[in-house]
């Protein structure tokens, strides 16, 4: 350890609580992406990050985009031949609905006990404004003790992940040169317990669809029309339920194509990560797993593709009743990817699964609201070999290399506009609560979290 990292480390330690300070106030404007009502606050979220990057050196714009604006930052760091990083977030959070289910008001930070310490409670206070205040502060106490981070810096700080980011790859294209780099890293994913860090090295893609059916010219009378006409919910029901076997493999033909099985060493390590699904689903209420046969739990989740109908709705929903056959029925539906699949074969595959199965009187449109391949992270990459290096001296142990049953699109962005690769260092926990009420972050994490990207820039400079 430099004697610089262990000034940068005990400056994180004796400033933990303005460091949570500063994140409360983060977390006190309402940056919801989703309602335009909310648009200012993006703005004004955008722009007090701005303010604290050009408090500590960088140049820092707040850039219009086709949404909401993008922060981007830079520091040359020390000059010379240093490496060059990315890091991204992004400073938009979901809605706080439902609101009667929060135990304190989302937009205002508290600090409450937990059993593992005090933990804050607010939207967004996980997912993503206390991650992205994690390198944040590191990068503050890299500025107070040297001047300087110890490498270049480029931050990209986003206004619309939580509504799918649909103007970033846009951004990223136009701005080629001012993000060049030769890493990202990437905070938006978790630890695997509270003592245990983790890296994520697979991501799972996404294809969502929305399907809408549709046959007669308008809703008719059940008594007078059933038995005759053709109802659209009975279809799309029928539809939906053959695209998935009861132990869970979906049906269409050619969705395992290129799908291959882990490596075998790998596959040992999640093994030996002694997971227990029955504490798993009973921590939501669940006791019986639902899935592919012969598969482990931790695999079906990070390494095997699905099939989920997410809504369904069509016909008379109010109280009492109203017997009509409906003329349309819709749903919405997502397929998680892994690599070797193709999204948009994927939604070809779909199209033609419904089209074989729609009677004469019946039309069906299939929508793609989003899709994103499956990743895996190059092993080899530096930055990878790094983080391990580093979080095995914060947390004392080795760090599990996880994979994630979510999407983070901008993984795949980066790589195919940028032609960088990207390091997954995340500190949230399975129970932070992420997109629902009384969402939490550990203080434990936020603090481990700053000091390990403050060994993180230092051991990516020396690795030089």
């Amino acid at each position: 350890m430099t004697e610089q990292l262990d000034a940068v480390l005990a400056r994180l330690d004796a400033n933990l609580d303005a460091a949570r300070e500063r994140l409360f106030a983060l977390l006190r404007i309402p940056s919801i992406s989703a309602p335009p009502a909310h648009a200012g606050d993006c703005r004004a979220a955008a722009e007090w990050l701005r303010a604290e990057f050009a408090g500590m050196g960088f140049t820092a714009t707040v850039h219009e985009t086709g949404g909401h604006p993008a922060l981007v930052a830079h520091h040359p760091g020390p000059g010379g031949a240093v490496p060059h990083v990315l890091l991204y977030g992004h400073y938009d959070v979901q809605p706080a609905d439902p609101l009667e289910l929060w135990t304190s008001a989302p937009f205002e930070p508290v600090l409450v006990d937990g059993p593992h310490g005090p933990r804050i409670r607010a939207r967004g206070a996980v997912d993503d404004k206390g991650q992205v205040m994690m390198w944040v502060e590191a990068l503050r106490a890299w500025h107070t003790v040297a001047g300087w981070p110890p490498v270049a810096v480029t931050v990209l700080i986003e206004g619309e992940e939580e509504v799918g980011s649909d103007n970033l790859d846009a951004f990223v294209a136009a701005n080629r040169e001012l993000l060049r780099s030769d890493v990202a890293i990437i905070s938006d994913t978790g630890m695997w317990d509270i003592d245990t860090p983790a890296i994520t090295t697979r991501l799972r893609g996404l294809v969502y669809a929305q399907i809408d059916v549709k046959a007669a010219a308008r809703d008719l009378h059940s008594g007078l029309f059933g038995g005759s006409a053709l109802n659209p919910i009975n279809l799309l029901t029928s539809i939906l339920g053959a695209l998935r076997t009861p132990d869970g493999r979906v049906t269409m033909d050619g969705f395992y194509d290129g799908v291959a099985d882990l490596p075998p060493t790998l596959a040992a390590q999640w093994q030996g990560l002694d997971f227990s699904e029955a504490e798993f689903l009973g921590s939501v209420g669940l006791s019986v797993p639902a899935g592919e046969p012969g598969r482990t739990p931790l695999e079906r989740m990070w390494a095997r593709p699905t099939c989920d109908i997410n809504g369904i709705w069509g016909g008379y929903m109010g109280a009492g009743s109203k017997t009509v056959i409906p003329s349309e029925a819709h749903a919405k539906l997502s397929f998680r990817l892994v690599p070797g699949q193709d999204p948009a074969r994927i939604a070809g595959l779909l199209r033609a699964f419904v089209a074989a199965r729609l009677p004469a009187d019946a039309q069906a449109t299939v929508t793609i609201l989003g899709e994103a391949p499956g990743m895996e992270v190059d092993l080899d990459n530096p930055a990878i070999a790094a983080a391990t290096d580093i979080l095995a001296e914060e947390f004392g142990r080795a760090a599990v290399l996880c994979g994630s049953g979510g999407s983070i699109p901008v993984v795949e962005s980066l790589r195919r506009l940028l032609g960088i690769d990207t390091l997954l260092m995340g500190f949230g926990l399975d129970d932070d609560q992420v997109h629902s009420p009384d969402e939490k972050f550990e203080l434990r994490c936020f603090h481990r979290g700053m000091r390990s990207h403050a060994r993180l820039l230092d051991r990516l400079a020396r690795r030089t």
